[in-house]
């Protein structure tokens, strides 16, 4: 009788294959072991002439180094006049294997095509395929996608790169193969700065960032006409996809637009780079909360090589609908023709203090004007300076209390106006900062405080003060 039972077994390729085959009392029959019709072995005796095969404690059929035609059914059988058997299901897994990659592992398209990458594999049980792509992400944002297909719509040169393709079933290490896929497309451009700022004598640096498939080539135009590499007044390098314009001890008639061209087998391109003498756009550096009740003192720097001729300051007390207004002063102020704006306070001031609660004279007259209108001044730089950070400082007097104001400026130098600050937004405070440093804190054991206000100070030393008068005429007429 059998005391095995008939089981199913997997093994790996290069595994030692075991199969057991125990029974009680056999006597005088025959036990055998055949798979379909070939017998392996007959009682103790070898028949198979596979080198691999031998039998091991007993009747126990051991087959070395399994190979995948290794896989089947195998009988142990016992020669009874009514044979009785046992079947063992023997399955090998097998290591996953990349059969196929699209293209042979390199591939090419065109900028705006799709394209479909294809990947298969074989190994038992059938292994699953996982794309990736070498440090990066996938196109759509994803680490691993699994299919044996992976499709990119619209292809461009930011979803080119080195795709990975991995099969794995659990069984031995995993197997991959890579693509590379390479994206042909004509030229971008990206400049880093699109306006450069420069002064007379200075070394102005113009720079483009260029991408393109096959490599282009880059040159360099003033407004319509080529720029001579050869010219000393230029310098024109190349590092990697940064290609530079510099020029040397810039003069006045350098300013103006340059254009950064690359051209390549699959198109043209060029980005426009402007070389301006103009300043900066001002920064607003004071502090955003006023120390008075009624005036503020608001300044502000500006990065220009040449000095700064004129401020134009524009503020107004912020209301509800302060956004209308802003939009307004935004759309109807263009800075490239400022000095034909209609102004209300149209006049040039270096006393640095205005009053804008409800009328000014300016000696041609009386300007009355509500305090929600944009007050725009003409203001003269003072002291004049030569420096490549300037700085203006400026006191509005006759504010309302405790309310917001914001305010915009703009600077001039001899080249022309700068583009408008940031909106800047400023308070006036409820009390004079003045009037709260009189008061006089004490505080007590108990961490409580007692506020004496300055007039009760001065009213104590008024006291002593008349003490001390009348001690004093009373020392004298004892003497």
């Amino acid at each position: 009788m059998f005391i095995s039972r008939s089981e199913a077994f997997k093994f790996a390729v290069g595994d030692v294959i075991t199969l057991p085959c125990e029974v009680t009392h056999p006597g005088s029959f025959v036990l055998a072991w055949k798979r379909g019709i070939a017998i392996l072995t007959a009682g103790q005796i070898k028949v198979s002439p596979d080198p691999r095969v031998r039998l091991v404690n007993g009747y126990t059929l051991q087959i070395r180094d399994a190979v995948p035609s290794d896989a089947g059914d195998y009988i142990c059988q016992i020669g009874t006049l009514e044979p009785r058997e046992i079947t063992h299901h023997v399955e090998i897994l097998i290591p996953p294997k990349i059969n196929h990659v699209t293209s042979g592992g390199h591939l090419q398209v065109k900028k705006g095509s799709p394209v479909r990458l294809e990947c298969s594999a074989s190994g038992n049980p059938m292994p699953n395929i996982t794309w990736t792509r070498k440090n990066n992400l996938l196109p759509n944002g994803e680490e691993k996608f699994v299919s044996s297909n992976y499709v990119i719509e619209n292809m461009d040169r930011h979803k080119g790169g080195t795709y990975i393709c991995t099969a794995n079933n659990g069984v031995g290490q995993t197997a991959s193969s890579q693509i590379a896929l390479h994206v042909l497309y004509p030229p971008e451009i990206v400049v880093e700065n699109a306006i450069v700022y420069s002064g007379e004598g200075q070394e102005a640096t113009l720079s483009c960032i260029v991408h393109g498939e096959t490599q282009p080539e880059v040159s360099w135009l003033r407004d319509t006409m080529p720029i001579d590499q050869h010219n000393e007044h230029y310098a024109m390098e190349n590092r990697g996809t940064r290609n530079t314009l510099t020029i040397r001890r810039v003069k006045s008639q350098d300013f103006g637009n340059y254009s950064c061209v690359a051209d390549n087998q699959l198109g043209k391109n060029k980005k426009i780079i402007t070389l301006s003498g103009l300043p900066r756009a001002p920064q607003f550096r004071s502090n955003a909360q006023s120390q008075w009740r009624d005036k503020y003192n608001i300044s502000w720097t500006v990065d220009s090589y040449a000095p700064i001729e004129e401020y134009k300051l524009y503020y107004k007390m912020l209301t509800h609908n302060s956004a209308g207004f802003q939009n307004h002063l935004d759309a109807s102020m263009d800075t490239k023709n400022v000095d034909s704006y209609p102004s209300h306070a149209n006049y040039k001031d270096n006393s640095n203090t205005f009053d804008s609660f409800s009328s000014y004279s300016n000696g041609y007259g009386v300007y009355h004007r509500p305090t929600t209108d944009w007050i725009d001044l003409v203001l003269q730089p003072y002291p004049f300076s030569t420096h490549y950070t300037q700085g203006m400082s400026y006191t509005i007097k006759n504010l309302e209390p405790d309310q917001q104001y914001e305010a915009k400026v703009i600077a001039r130098n001899r080249y022309g106006w700068s583009d408008f600050s940031e909106r800047f937004v400023f308070s006036t405070s409820l009390i004079d900062t003045e009037a709260r440093d009189m008061e006089v804190k004490h505080y007590t054991s108990t961490s409580s405080s007692v506020f004496i206000s300055w007039r009760l100070l001065i009213l104590v030393l008024n006291l002593k003060f008349a003490f001390f008068v009348i001690h004093y005429t009373r020392f004298q007429r004892l003497d």
